[in-house]
């Protein structure tokens, strides 16, 4: 019987392989600077690229979207890593993740569009806008080192200098 992570984790790895969302669970892949493995974007002006190699979210922000009336779940919203134990509020841009032995660093804050509408009750994405609501956003990253990444690795915040 495996035992549960503690610390922050990979709570769920997700991947569309003919893009957009929801993104399913698999138990593993490969992150790389221009990319997840078994993930494709539909619309590269604003997904994907090696400025947004990676989207990740709170598994934490999701169950306080879910306890709010929210059909939310990992990778609903086109998350590629759902992370649970770090303060999401607390990440910036310009922080790093160590993920395992993949290190990522966080370019930008994910803006919500109408194709995840299907995650919140009302219909309306702009729940998770970092302009709206401050730490509540999706983050989006770039690989400075590629790994591959299974779920339960341990995840660990590089602050950035502020």
């Amino acid at each position: 019987m495996a035992s549960e992570p503690t610390g922050a984790y990979v709570a769920s790895i997700n991947v569309n392989p003919r893009g957009g969302v929801p993104k399913h669970a698999v138990p593993n892949t490969q992150i790389g600077t221009q990319g997840v493995a078994g993930d494709k974007q539909r619309d590269r002006r604003f997904h994907g690229g090696p400025e947004r190699a990676v989207s990740l979210y709170s598994l934490e922000r999701i169950a306080a979207l879910q306890a709010e009336g929210h059909p939310i779940a990992p990778g609903s919203t086109g998350e590629n890593l759902t992370i649970s134990g770090i303060d999401w509020g607390e990440l910036a841009v310009g922080d790093q993740l160590r993920i395992g032995d993949l290190l990522v660093e966080i370019t930008s804050y994910a803006a919500p569009c109408s194709n995840i509408a299907g995650s919140f009750a009302d219909g309306l994405s702009k729940r998770i806008s970092q302009k709206l609501h401050p730490g509540w956003s999706r983050l989006y990253g770039r690989v400075l080192a590629e790994a591959a990444v299974q779920t339960g690795d341990p995840v660990e915040l590089v602050r950035a200098s502020r």
